[in-house]
């Protein structure tokens, strides 16, 4: 969180102050302690006329990489002006927030923000991005924002590249490989790679490194010279055109305590993450060793780890041995922008096509392959489909077709969507797919979806949490064509009296119904909800007494949520929020 120091001139404007001291969670600072406390706050607010500010900063300026953010709230707070460090600093991004804040003008005069360009000074803070040397930042930037022809050359995926692709101005042309980077058609190139690449003479660039890579790395002989191995780990990966910037550690955790490994995160500042022998031993690597495994209880260590560390990702560059060390690469699939296959399985909410997510979208917006579950998933949900994309549905099909049609665009190195309802990991189908893919060594990955019950929640405007009368919601199914396990039988997971949601059990609900009243009274309140979201939509109240009447006369289906309990539609009891207990979570004057 940032640390913002407000400055208020005048008496009149302090209600505005005030305002920003608690939604900013700022400090409230004297004017004449801004020159001592100049590099204690990310960011200074001065709520008054703009001369007094530049006045008060003028003698501590030096440079943008250091100072902090610099703002200025008019007396009224009719405008909010960026002052210092609009883009590094941040102070662009603060005006809009303080603005949004007061009901106030954002003031922003930085080119590239009013000409709708890209801030390039902001992608290491903004997208976690190192830069590998910038002794042309501000040539490049001058040259970008004058809109000189720009090469944009990416080979890897991340949050930061999808947005260049979808904010791509008219000026940059995306390009394939360096080759392409001809100086004779672009002043300016734009590189975005964990690898090292030798650019073009006579061009200006900009190399942008994303943190994308996992560097997997075993210890021997407990080596305590930090500097030399860390340098040769470097030194190493370099040689395979990797810059080690891009990449975070992983390595087994009987090494957790290791000097070299408190150093490396000490004085480096790196993510260090661990796994255990047994984690490790299961991962499947191309050189396996018996003297590792002998000391160690695994095969092996840093091939391992990096895989691991990586999402079981793709291994880079195999085991290197150093002197007293080993030292392996990986990269998560998601990051791959070569031509391998891959599938992510969607959570497409419960039906109305606004509630999938936002990564669910761009998953689907990516797809070559969108197969969804026809019978539970709206097609709607597909129709951000991009042109050529193949849409089909899954609800003619047996598992083995489904798998089937997925493998053949896998193996074309094609990117495949999955579309499951709801949230896939909730009474979903995607056990025997994920058996399938594991069987066929098949890359996928799981985006969650707005389970059903959540959208039964709120749709029935009813929190399923009360205090003091039931804090646990029990996810079930009646006992159908599908046996339930004996100790989750209904009348017993019924005896909490918990907010129970039942799926996939219309069907069944006179004994859904018969096993309920065993435990809740029979006036305790149900919903039967039909086609969450969906423009169909119909919701059911009653009390549990009469729940199976109520699905019959409706002709409810399979896809109908059974909501059980006192939560619904319950008003009186008391959130811990505004409890008097919790008093102690307001802050004064709030």
């Amino acid at each position: 969180m940032q640390k913002i120091a407000v400055i208020n001139i005048s008496e009149e404007s302090r209600p505005l102050a005030q305002t920003l001291e608690q939604d900013l969670q700022a400090q409230l600072i004297k004017r004449a302690e801004v020159g001592t406390r100049w590099q204690q706050f990310d960011a200074f607010i001065f709520i008054g006329a703009m001369g007094i500010c530049v006045r008060t900063i003028a003698p501590y300026i030096k440079d943008k990489h250091e100072d902090p953010a610099v703002l200025c709230v008019d007396s009224l707070g009719v405008n909010v002006i960026s002052v210092l460090s609009g883009h590094v600093g941040g102070a662009n991004e603060l005006t809009r927030q303080v603005a949004a804040i007061l009901g106030a003008d954002p003031v922003i005069t930085t080119l590239s923000d009013n000409a709708g360009l890209w801030a390039l000074d902001t992608f290491e803070k903004r997208f976690g991005w190192s830069l590998a040397g910038d002794e042309n930042l501000n040539a490049c930037i001058f040259a970008f924002v004058n809109r000189k022809p720009t090469a944009l050359l990416m080979d890897i995926r991340d949050a930061g590249t999808e947005y260049l692709e979808k904010t791509l101005p008219q000026h940059v042309t995306i390009i394939n490989d360096i080759s392409e980077a001809s100086p004779q058609r672009f002043k300016l190139l734009i590189i975005v790679t964990p690898y090292s690449l030798e650019t073009p003479i006579g061009m200006l660039s900009l190399h942008y490194v994303p943190k994308v890579g996992t560097i997997g790395f075993g210890l021997a002989h407990h080596p305590d010279d930090y500097k030399f191995i860390k340098s040769q780990m470097d030194s190493l990966l370099s040689q395979q055109g990797i810059l080690p910037c891009a990449c975070r550690y992983c390595t087994i955790d009987v090494k957790a305590d290791e000097p070299f490994v408190h150093l490396l995160r000490e004085q480096d500042h790196e993510e260090v993450d661990f796994f255990t022998a047994e984690q490790l031993a299961a991962v499947e690597v191309p050189n396996p060793s018996d003297t590792v495994k002998k000391h160690v209880g695994t095969p092996s260590v840093c091939e391992a780890a990096a895989i691991l560390g990586s999402n079981h990702g793709k291994l880079i560059v195999p085991k290197i041995k150093g002197k007293n060390f080993t030292v392996a690469l990986a990269i998560d699939h998601q990051h791959l922008r070569e031509q391998e296959g891959f599938i992510e399985i969607v959570g497409a909410g419960p039906g109305d096509p606004d509630l999938v997510s936002v990564r669910g979208r761009k998953m689907l917006e990516r797809a070559d392959l969108i197969l969804y579950a026809g019978s539970l998933v709206p097609r709607e949900l597909t129709s951000c489909a991009k042109a050529g994309a193949v849409v089909r549905s899954s609800a003619g099909m047996n598992l083995e077709e489904q798998c089937a049609l997925m493998k053949e665009f896998y193996d074309q190195g094609k990117f495949v969507v999955r579309l499951h309802t709801g949230d896939p990991c909730i009474f979903g189908a995607i056990q025997e797919q994920m058996a399938f893919f594991d069987q066929h060594k098949m890359h996928y990955h799981i985006t969650p979806g707005i389970s059903s019950f959540l959208a039964a929640a709120a749709e029935l405007r009813s929190q399923f949490t009360i205090p003091e009368r039931t804090q646990t919601i029990i996810l079930t199914r009646g006992e159908g064509r599908t046996p339930m396990p004996e100790k989750e039988q209904l009348h017993l997971l019924a005896r909490s009296q918990s907010t129970m949601c039942i799926f996939l059990s219309a069907a069944i609900v006179d004994d859904v119904q018969r096993e309920l009243l065993q435990e809740y009274p029979e006036d305790t309140p149900v919903a039967a909800c039909y086609h969450l979201t969906w423009p169909d939509q119909r919701i059911y109240r009653g009390v549990l007494k009469d729940l199976a009447k109520i699905v019959h006369d409706n002709h409810l289906t399979l896809t109908t949520m059974l909501v059980v309990g006192e939560a619904i539609d319950n008003r009186k009891g008391l959130s811990e929020l505004y409890n008097k207990h919790f008093t102690h979570l307001f802050r004064k004057g709030s």
